[in-house]
């Protein structure tokens, strides 16, 4: 008998199946341990890469977890950092299945070279118009070539005429005089918050409605009511910038089926035309009648409407529609929201607010003390506000009323820091991050510092492709003087008068507009100051 060790070996039709199950699945576990490995290289690729560069790309759905990111908290700064750390320029590649892929840039040697030196390459484009249409139509924010030369030509005219000057001025004097001041008049004696921003827009879409339609829709009256025709259009420009970080496919599908955003597009779009359309009816019916004799016109509407285009043909309602929305659109809200962001700025910074008020301070007394009733601001002495100037100009460099613009490329080209540029590339010009770089403003360039300015006292104004708040070149905003002289005259009539003071606590943030609006408005309380007669008490 053999007393060693023996290994029993047992071969049961259970264990072997059981093997052979095994190895049958071995091969699809090695499948899914190379994708796991794949996916955490993939990941860990990609987190490196974004640690580098501030900026994560994914495969397949490329920049786009980063750009919502973006969106939750502030888009503006998002990009901000990331062309910070790109050197100036970066190249946005989103889901390969969309058409988000476009050049973002804030060089100035390269807005230059697409706002000027190459500008006909540099057109909106057919992306641009077909996401801003429905708002905008062939106004000239979104027209191109022959179309936008055509209006701009003819606004032009009509804003440097002395007709259209004195009209613009005499309508500021009576809105600031019997509409703001009032309101603000009453604010201040209950103690009562107000919101600012909420204001200005008011004021300044009454004033553009004048100048555009030669119409006062009255937004700003005591109780501050709310005017549909204004508030339709506030969320159509709203809707319209969801377009833009949406892919194309889906907002064209929420459109067609008239869901989410697009329906809500649709609403307030309807809402602008039909008091769009109504008052261009009615202007005809004037013209024809021969009413405006009666009471000459200087509004852009009226002159539109005498003109013809090329063919002899009176302009439709739809052209003429979309010159004013366009100007609207332009007028309203740069001036508003830019006067908004100055007043928060100058909340935090009183040594700015002392330095405006001993220039007013100055003017005034220069006067002679021989004037009786309310103090109105000559065109001359708004004129001499240097330092307020600057710092008007400081606030729009840090808080431009148009934070970024966009761009078309019609043939290859190169920018001037070296990035390739493909036909049909979209490029994206960031005009709030321009205003927070180092390298075009220097180490202090996160400070608001309105002496930058100023060289011996005196404004001294910096280049258009450094300070594109107006933009540049041939496109060069029209109404920029215009929107000065308002801003000038609406901050030294309000300071005259009162201190403005942002309520303890309250948030302050952009808002994503085609605009740079504050998500939450601007609630402020006003304090009168001694020796001012103040309207309305």
């Amino acid at each position: 008998m053999d007393s060693g060790k023996q290994t029993t070996v047992i071969d049961s039709p259970a264990a072997s199946a059981a093997e052979a199950g095994l190895f049958r699945f071995l091969p699809e576990i090695q499948v899914i341990e190379i994708l796991m490995a794949i996916f955490i290289f993939v990941t860990i690729h990609s987190l490196r890469q974004g640690r580098r560069q501030r900026l994560v790309v994914w495969p397949v759905v490329g920049m786009l977890p980063s750009l919502l990111l973006g969106i939750r908290n502030n888009m503006y700064e998002w990009i901000t950092g990331v062309l910070d750390g790109q050197g100036g320029t970066f190249v946005f590649r989103g889901p390969w299945f969309t058409n988000l892929q476009c050049v973002v840039t804030a060089d100035p040697r390269n807005l230059e070279h697409l706002l000027k030196v190459k500008f006909p390459n540099f057109p909106k484009g057919e992306y641009f118009r077909s996401t801003v249409c429905d708002l905008l139509g062939d106004g000239i924010f979104s027209a191109d070539d022959e179309t936008w030369r055509r209006q701009r030509k003819t606004a032009s005219l009509e804003f440097h005429s002395a007709e259209f000057r004195s009209m613009t001025a005499q309508s500021l004097v009576e809105l600031v005089h019997s509409r703001l001041l009032p309101v603000l008049a009453v604010a201040e004696a209950q103690r009562a918050p107000i919101d600012l921003q909420d204001v200005l827009l008011r004021l300044t879409f009454d004033n553009v409605c004048m100048i555009a339609f030669g119409t006062d829709p009255g937004c700003l009256r005591p109780g501050l009511p709310e005017i549909p025709f204004a508030k339709a259009f506030e969320d159509a420009t709203e809707a319209t910038i969801i377009r833009f970080i949406t892919p194309t496919a889906i907002w064209k599908a929420l459109r067609y089926f008239d869901l989410g955003s697009e329906r809500w597009l649709r609403r307030s779009i309807a809402v602008v035309d039909e008091f769009a359309y109504e008052v261009i009816r009615t202007r005809r019916e004037e013209l024809s009648s021969g009413e405006q004799t009666r009471t000459a016109r200087s509004d852009l509407l009226t002159v539109f409407t005498k003109l013809r285009d090329e063919d002899g043909t009176p302009y439709s309602d739809k052209f003429l529609r979309d010159v004013c929305v366009n100007l609207i659109l332009a007028g309203r809200d740069t001036s508003s929201v830019a006067l908004a962001w100055f007043f928060w700025l100058l909340n935090q910074h009183p040594e700015v607010e002392e330095r405006i008020l001993g220039e007013i301070r100055k003017i005034t007394e220069e006067r002679g003390g021989d004037e009786d009733g309310e103090l109105v601001f000559k065109p001359e002495e708004v004129k001499r506000m240097e330092y307020l100037h600057a710092a008007l100009s400081e606030a729009l460099r840090l808080y431009p009323s148009v934070p970024v613009d966009h761009k078309e490329v019609v043939e290859d080209d190169v920018f001037p820091d070296g990035t390739v540029l493909k036909k049909g590339t979209k490029v994206i010009y960031a005009i709030f991050s321009m205003g927070r770089m180092e390298s075009i403003w220097g180490k202090d360039c996160r400070d608001y510092k309105p002496e930058r300015w100023l060289k011996d006292g005196r404004f001294m104004s910096e280049s258009a492709y450094k300070f594109t708040a107006f933009n540049g070149g041939p496109r060069l905003c029209l109404g920029k003087d215009f929107a000065y002289y308002q801003m000038k005259f609406v901050a030294a009539s309000i300071l005259h008068r009162y201190h403005v003071k942002v309520m303890e606590n309250h948030p302050v943030v952009p808002k994503m507009a085609l605009t740079m609006y504050m998500k939450y408005g601007l609630k402020i309380t006003l304090c009168a100051r001694d020796g001012t007669k103040v309207v309305g008490k």
